[in-house]
């Protein structure tokens, strides 16, 4: 019981560490995240003395209430992970995340797909483990059995289908801003729309 008080108020004092706008640990009570993975840890405890399905509805209730964070019951947390906004972030059931890691909203923690998880070997890993320190930005896709290591920083809509090494970062290339259209190119681009948006995309 101990044990729980004391990771409960690691939980909040991390939320108001890394969150300017939460002042108070009362405040962070009210945090998006902290459902997500207060419950996680329940689910996580069933799942590994073989409540599967008890598990799973308690990760399905969280996923509801918290605007869709889905953390598999299978799925290993480390203390004081900290997930921002927490919209859409995905993590799963092979997944390892380690201490004092950071999770932006949109974030997947995902496997590559059946087609190829389905040719591995009986409980082998298909999920991303992620190291210490870690910083995921939004909407960074970490696919397959591969090791982000310590302090690594995965930059906002990076994909990384490789093990990135301790204290590395991966940045996604930037947006390039083109100059005006012209009005024939414009009326181009229009002509291109017009034959793309037919009922039959729709």
């Amino acid at each position: 019981m101990r044990s729980l008080i004391v990771r409960a108020r690691e939980d909040l004092s991390v939320i108001v560490a890394r969150d300017p706008s939460v002042r108070t640990r009362a405040e962070a009570l009210l945090h998006p995240a902290l459902p997500a993975l207060w419950t996680h840890r329940l689910a996580h405890a069933l799942y590994t003395r073989g409540h599967r399905q008890l598990a799973r509805l308690l990760a399905y209730l969280a996923r509801a209430v918290t605007g869709g964070i889905e953390i598999h019951p299978g799925a290993r947390l480390g203390r004081r992970v900290f997930i921002d906004h927490g919209a859409a972030v995905v993590i799963g059931e092979t997944a390892e995340v380690g201490d004092d890691v950071t999770i932006f909203h949109q974030v997947t923690l995902g496997s590559v797909g059946w087609w190829r998880d389905g040719r591995r070997a009986a409980g082998a890993r298909r999920h991303p483990v992620v190291g210490d320190r870690v910083v995921l930005g939004t909407n960074a896709i970490v696919l397959g059995p591969v090791t982000v290591g310590d302090d690594a920083l995965v930059g906002a809509g990076s994909l990384v289908l490789g093990d990135v090494p301790p204290g590395a970062r991966v940045m996604a290339p930037l947006g390039e801003v083109t100059p005006r259209l012209s009005a024939a190119d414009r009326e181009e681009a229009d002509e291109l729309l017009r034959a793309l948006a037919t009922s039959g995309c729709w």
